[in-house]
């Protein structure tokens, strides 16, 4: 993190959660419609089906699920890696412009499975696989086993991460639709959407090859998009968010438009001028956020949202939990368990925080699942 000695105002903790909740639609539901707050968020973390579902219903005045199964079903929104190495439902347009963007930390990535690629052609394979997903969606068991056809000796593993990371691939419908199932199953971004995806060099520049990479798009679109969802941010928090390297340059050519500031412990901040900065004892309701919100994942440094004494309450190994705010801040997780809203609070909450948490429990339920019944239940403080 850098940190400057000028006199850029001072953000305190309360001061960036404020800013950052209501960047994030969560300080008040906003009349957004579901495809619009997809692409103002830079899409949502969907490791699993539910979670864009559950993000959308905490931020959205008269959301309906079915809104963005339309979309997926329409090809608006798509599932596709980006950001991280991991699963987001973006709009087509992002998925078209983030996943290129993003490109170098996918090539990094194979760079973890060497030992099982030894003797493969990656051009080739994206070429083969290419063709494979293009002809027929295809599910990565089906890759994979065509793809050892020609590389025997491979690891399997190894060479369905390599087309994944080479090739951007979506999940088709219905896979990711609302109350229906469909086990993954991929093909390209560009068949899926009719369309190329948007690199920088025009047409008669890019390589022929469509197995070849093209160089990765300018980020200084995205970076000002980043601060309009998560700012005020640094550069490593971007980083964090986006999952790449060497931004700083971007936000040196930014610098002249952007407003400056520092957190408390001086790490230096951009942000875009006009963007809200409510005051710090703006009232911020409870709100229900998914497994993997990209809300805490989406800084380097969390505690604007997660405090440091919980850190770490959120996931257990692999398993991530269901999390609650209180009063903009992660203050428990939550799950359904059958027909009951289970809330476990880290610590105590007060009777009015209690009410608040049930009235918003009980929006979010009769949002997802309207007319079905659910008791809501406090359970023990998680420890950990």
């Amino acid at each position: 993190m850098t940190k400057t000695t000028t006199s850029a105002p001072v953000l305190g903790t309360r001061a960036l959660n404020r800013a950052t909740l209501d960047r994030q639609l969560l300080l008040r539901r906003s009349g957004m419609s579901a495809k619009a707050a997809v692409g103002h968020l830079l899409g949502l973390q969907a490791q699993n089906v539910k979670p864009p579902y559950y993000a959308l219903a905490a931020r959205l005045d008269g959301f309906a699920p079915e809104e963005l199964s339309a979309l997926m079903a329409d090809r608006e929104v798509v599932r596709i890696v980006t950001m991280r190495s991991t699963i987001h439902t973006h709009t087509a347009e992002d998925c078209l412009t983030l996943r290129p963007l993003v490109q170098p930390a996918r090539d990094r990535e194979l760079t973890h499975f060497r030992k099982g690629l030894q003797g493969v052609d990656l051009d080739r394979l994206a070429a083969l696989a290419r063709d494979l997903v293009e002809s027929e969606p295809r599910t990565m068991k089906e890759l994979r086993e065509a793809l050892l056809v020609e590389w025997p000796d491979a690891d399997p593993q190894a060479l369905s991460v390599a087309a994944r990371c080479k090739l951007p691939l979506v999940q088709v419908t219905p896979r990711g639709l609302w109350g229906r199932s469909g086990q993954v199953t991929l093909t390209t971004a560009e068949h899926w959407l009719g369309r190329p995806a948007d690199t920088a060099p025009p047409a008669e520049h890019r390589p022929t090859d469509p197995a070849r990479p093209t160089p990765t798009p300018a980020p200084d679109a995205t970076v000002l998009r980043y601060l309009a969802a998560f700012g005020p941010a640094s550069v490593k928090d971007m980083q964090t968010w986006a999952g790449l390297t060497r931004l700083r340059e971007a936000f040196e050519r930014l610098r002249p438009e952007l407003r400056v500031f520092r957190d408390e412990q001086g790490v230096e901040l951009f942000d875009l001028p006009d963007a809200p900065r409510p005051a710090e004892d703006t009232p911020a309701p409870p709100r229900f956020l998914p497994e993997f919100d990209n809300l805490l994942l989406s800084h380097a440094d969390r505690t604007r949202v997660v405090p440091k004494e919980y850190w770490g309450r959120s996931w257990q190994g692999n398993q991530a939990y269901c999390t609650l705010l209180v009063d903009g801040f992660l203050a428990g997780v939550w799950k359904l368990n059958g027909d009951t809203l289970v809330v476990e609070p880290f610590g105590r909450l007060t009777r009015a925080q209690r009410e608040e948490v049930e009235g918003e429990g009980q929006r979010m339920l009769a949002t997802l699942y309207p007319g079905t019944s659910y008791d809501i239940r406090f359970g023990t403080v998680v420890q950990k």
